[in-house]
């Protein structure tokens, strides 16, 4: 929960606002409590004016009562004292309570702000602040000051009116920028909350695309393995029939196949189809060695030439037979073997071109 209430406030939830959206909601999810609060700005409006009646001054708060005597207090309570005291009371007094709003406040008692001059240096200085007439009395050791509000309590009735009116403009300017700044600010709030869900929206489009890729790779990666044990299989299951094929051309079958097998005769034309199936190749290289490799009755003459290249590294060659003698072209090479004559057995010499 703390963590979602700083994230929140990061950016830029009023924490009242937040603690509501929880409470309407029963959730600590940060998506939906943006969601819920951008969609109850109303009520969360009312609410917040709510709260900010509950707190506002009373009008007793902001009246205080006018000292003007000074004289034979210390010079840091007299100091105090001078700038303490002033009266808001009527029609000002309402206005004030209505906005409760602490720069309201302020703008009130900036306009009914007493000054004070100092008896011993005369009227070439006003103090108009704590800090001035404090620092004045410590430098000069002078004590005695008039205040200048007493001359302001000789105004008439019409002057009277018009510093209210200057007043109540002043705090209507004051409530205007307050609502102007108040809407610049749930625009940015608007605009940043935008942008957030479109962080998420894209930071949940990725992972979503990163987790489809990584079960994509995982699936590639069984196929991979799946088809590499296939074809060792395949590899293994050639091998072994290469040598079942030699043992039984070569009459080195085992034991066992010299058994009778007068009751079994399909035995016979399965290694008759075996060896139809099949060419045995004797090739001589230029330097004497001897290759001996079995190729397919069908596969063409280019199978043994991709062979001989595999294994000799002289350059260019030829393939010929010496009975019939016979050198293989080019278009010898697109032909099976079966078609040149090799069937089922044939010797190949590597020549020069």
């Amino acid at each position: 929960m703390e963590k979602v209430m700083t994230s929140l406030l990061e950016m830029g939830f009023p924490q009242q606002r937040i603690e509501l959206a929880i409470a309407r909601t029963n959730s600590h999810d940060l998506q939906l409590l943006m969601d819920w609060m951008m969609s109850h700005e109303e009520e969360l409006d009312a609410a917040s004016a709510a709260v900010a009646d509950e707190n506002a001054p009373s009008t007793s708060s902001l009246e205080r009562p006018a000292r003007t005597e000074t004289a034979g207090l210390s010079k840091s309570a007299k100091a105090s004292e001078l700038t303490e005291g002033y009266e808001i009371t009527g029609r000002i007094g309402a206005l004030a309570i209505e906005e409760s709003d602490e720069e309201i406040e302020e703008c009130v008692l900036a306009t009914v702000t007493r000054s004070f001059i100092c008896d011993e240096c005369g009227d070439e200085r006003v103090f108009e602040s704590t800090e001035e007439i404090e620092l004045h009395t410590e430098e000069s050791g002078h004590e005695n000051f008039t205040d200048l509000m007493e001359e302001r309590k000789q105004l008439t009735e019409d002057e009277k009116k018009e510093e209210l009116a200057l007043l109540e403009a002043e705090l209507r300017r004051r409530r205007l920028e307050k609502e102007a700044r108040e809407d610049e600010e749930d625009l940015a709030l608007k605009k940043k909350l935008i942008r957030i869900r479109a962080d998420i929206r894209i930071l949940e489009a990725k992972k979503k695309y990163e987790e489809s890729e990584k079960q994509k790779n995982i699936q590639e990666s069984k196929k991979d393995k799946k088809d590499a044990l296939a074809a060792k299989r395949r590899v293994r299951e050639q091998i072994e029939a290469d040598k079942l094929e030699r043992k039984m051309k070569f009459g080195d079958a085992p034991a066992v196949v010299n058994e009778p097998v007068a009751t079994k005769p399909e035995v016979p034309a399965k290694k008759l189809s075996e060896k139809s199936s099949k060419v045995k190749l004797h090739i001589r290289l230029r330097n004497g060695t001897t290759l001996v490799e079995t190729f397919g009755i069908k596969e063409p003459l280019a199978s043994v030439r991709v062979f001989v290249e595999m294994n000799q590294s002289d350059g260019p060659f030829n393939l010929m037979t010496t009975f019939p003698k016979k050198v293989f072209t080019s278009e010898d090479y697109e032909k099976p073997l079966e078609a040149l004559g090799l069937a089922p057995a044939a010797l190949l010499i590597v020549t020069k071109p």
